[in-house]
């Protein structure tokens, strides 16, 4: 079944807006209007619900509660890579991690947060620079907490399993180190390293039941979506989370236009330190 765009209506638009600002805080401007057609009409084709309009109908009903967190999908875009913008880990490799070593091994926790972490590529990024920098660090009480608004791409995370073309950005040498083929030519993380990441469903603009602080966060290419007090507010809770003298690093696009009421100290153009 086809859905016809000129039965997509400003009031559908309007809906989806609202819908997406009310349970994600994602800002869709004007602008976005073909493309917000473009992707919800798949959406409702899949669906075959005939017309946008029994669409909404269905997603903000009881029944639609599942569906819902599918529009919420098809309104991000979940694009990743391995060590993507590579200075971050190399960051963390060599000036974050090892001022961690000596609390850890000490007895106490050490702690780094993949804020948005899509289908898990940066997370195992981060377990990887960890691994490397901390052998050990799967015997400790070291973890990686890794949030995404969405279930299906944290389902995947978990499983830790991607294809070769996926894998490219990996050094050859980490692949044979961290991860294993599978029967059908996949690779899948194995080994102590799989201790290291905690997945887990999180709204970044609802409530966080997080206990504890973080040596370093990574909330990259998420605040893109959001207005600027949305995005300004998620910029000081963040902060909040930070341990002294830990880091935020953040898109290459981004920057944390509220610094210094954050108490953060831009150390390079997408790092922040937190001030002690």
């Amino acid at each position: 079944m086809t859905v016809s765009e000129s039965e997509y209506t400003d009031a559908d638009f309007q809906k989806v807006r609202q819908i997406a600002r009310e349970k994600a805080g994602i800002h869709l401007p004007a602008t976005k209007k073909a493309l917000v057609y473009s992707r919800v009409s798949r959406r409702v084709r899949e669906l075959d619900l005939g017309s946008f309009q029994a669409y909404l109908s269905f997603v903000t009903s009881p029944a639609g509660e599942d569906e819902m967190q599918n529009l919420i999908f098809a309104l991000t875009t979940n694009v990743t890579s391995f060590f993507r913008e590579k200075s971050h880990f190399d960051h963390l490799e060599s000036i974050v991690v090892p001022q961690m070593i000596s609390r850890v091994r000490a007895g106490k926790r050490g702690r780094i947060w993949s804020a948005a972490c899509s289908t898990g590529p940066e997370p195992w990024s981060i377990a990887m620079s960890v691994m490397t920098a901390f052998p050990d660090a799967a015997t400790h009480d070291f973890r990686i907490l890794a949030t995404d608004i969405n279930a299906h791409v944290v389902a995947r995370a978990t499983e830790g399993v991607y294809g070769a073309e996926d894998v490219e950005g990996i050094p050859t040498a980490w692949k044979a180190q961290f991860m294993e083929r599978t029967p059908s030519g996949d690779y899948r993380f194995t080994g102590p390293i799989r201790r290291l990441p905690a997945f887990r469903v999180l709204n970044l603009n609802a409530s966080w039941p997080i206990q504890g602080s973080f040596s370093a966060i990574f909330c990259r290419n998420v605040v893109i979506y959001f207005d600027d007090s949305t995005r300004e507010h998620l910029w000081q809770r963040l902060a909040d989370k930070l341990d002294p003298g830990g880091f935020l690093y953040v898109g290459h696009s981004e920057r944390v236009s509220c610094a210094n009421q954050c108490g953060l100290t831009q150390v390079a153009p997408t790092i922040y330190r937190k001030d002690h």
